[in-house]
């Protein structure tokens, strides 16, 4: 759950005021706790996610707390989802500056045993969705941009947070149908970043490590979710005594909450963050140093 830090909104004067996020996967985890912390700071949120109901909750939340906030249903893999997302940004707040690919799960398997189901599952969702988004995305983004600095040589600034993993940055046994998607994430990443940089469109992705969500919790009793009408499990088998051994490992000791990670891309969306682009944030409580 959300801290009252991010669900209490700042009013006007937030440092994201007068801007315009679309967050996928934003019914849970991870993507609620951006979208309450990105609100709370000044930004209107278009709050996506596969679940409707959840993204009208959240949406709902961050309206009594005083911010703006729109819900939107819809699977990313969708071939109409990226248009409309976007769409909805521009109808319901008349801009995009702020886009965070973060909606994914898990589908584990060794490498011996992978489907080709598996593997192509996991592209999908993690690469060739964001991907098609920030395309979706280039008519409000890059392409607007193009027309402020025709217009007064300035343009605003504008972001994308692409989240992979520290399963994609260095391995993981029994995830590489993930670990081979979330790198594809840290390529496409930097290539957005020398494109757009021009147009003041930076472009970072985030790597965490082990988040308290419910893809790290334990799978058995745990979530699923449908895909192409299969159920898949989501969590880690045995999570507690997984947890345990891993957080011997992290220099912090604890499993990072959503919060936290939230907080770092709150971070990577603020002017304090204005000088930075293509680069890769591993937030992982120091672990892989």
């Amino acid at each position: 759950m959300a801290s009252s830090a991010a669900t209490a909104h700042s009013g006007t004067g937030g440092m994201l005021e007068g801007q315009v996020a679309l967050i996928t996967g934003a019914g849970k985890g991870i993507g609620e706790a951006a979208a309450r912390l990105l609100a709370a700071h000044g930004a209107a949120v278009v709050c996506a996610d596969l679940d409707g109901t959840a993204a009208q909750m959240v949406a709902g939340a961050i309206q009594e707390a005083g911010g703006r906030a729109v819900p939107l249903a819809g699977d990313v893999t969708a071939p109409d989802f990226p248009e409309r997302a976007v769409s909805e940004a521009l109808r319901a707040f008349g801009g995009l500056h702020i886009l965070v690919n973060n909606a994914g799960y898990t589908w584990d398997g060794v490498i011996h045993k992978i489907t080709p189901e598996q593997w192509a599952a996991m592209l999908e969702v993690h690469c060739t969705a964001p991907f098609r988004m920030i395309q979706a995305a280039a008519v409000a983004m890059r392409d607007a941009a193009k027309m402020e600095l025709e217009r007064s040589g300035v343009a605003k600034p504008r972001c994308i947070i692409n989240i992979s993993s520290t399963t994609g940055t260095h391995g993981n046994a029994g995830q590489a149908n993930y670990a081979t998607a979330k790198a594809g994430v840290v390529g496409l990443t930097k290539s957005v970043a020398k494109e757009w940089g021009p147009f003041n469109v930076r472009c970072n992705a985030i790597a965490f490590g082990l988040i308290d969500t419910r893809l790290t919790r334990a799978k058995e009793g745990g979530e699923s979710i449908l895909v192409g009408g299969k159920e898949v499990k989501l969590g880690i088998p045995s999570a507690d005594g997984y947890w345990s051994a891993v957080k011997s490992l992290i220099p912090l000791r604890r499993v990072g909450s959503a919060d936290e990670a939230a907080g770092a891309i709150l971070m990577l969306a603020s002017p304090y963050s204005s000088y930075v682009t293509g680069q890769v944030l591993e937030v992982n409580g120091g672990s892989f140093m």
